[in-house]
């Protein structure tokens, strides 16, 4: 459990200190990434609390989660369509769901 929100933690904090600037291009498909990155590590989290935690699965939900999003928005900019906005509603709900699991643990 600890794992993943290490990472979480560090990834936020070299954001905050290296202020790295994203090109407006740039930004739906960072968002979707994000969004991918925070829905794995949420979902590693529960899974932990769960007992069901596996690093293999993690890693490669976390590698294929972005990597699906960003090519889901890829193709979207291609075709003419807001296909990011399915992957953005989706790890939402997910992001959503997982969070209130993991606080039904606790309480």
């Amino acid at each position: 459990m600890w794992i993943p929100l290490a990472g979480l933690l560090v990834g936020v904090l070299l954001a905050l200190v290296l202020r790295i600037n994203v090109s407006f291009e740039l930004a739906r498909y960072s968002a979707v990434a994000i969004l991918a990155a925070l829905d794995s590590v949420l979902g590693a989290i529960r899974a932990e609390l769960d007992g069901s935690y596996d690093n293999r699965i993690f890693i490669s939900g976390f590698v294929v989660n972005a990597l699906v999003a960003v090519l889901l928005t890829f193709v979207g900019d291609r075709l003419g369509l807001d296909l990011y906005l399915v992957a953005l509603i989706t790890f939402g709900l997910r992001i959503f769901q997982n969070v209130a699991l993991i606080r039904r643990h606790f309480l």
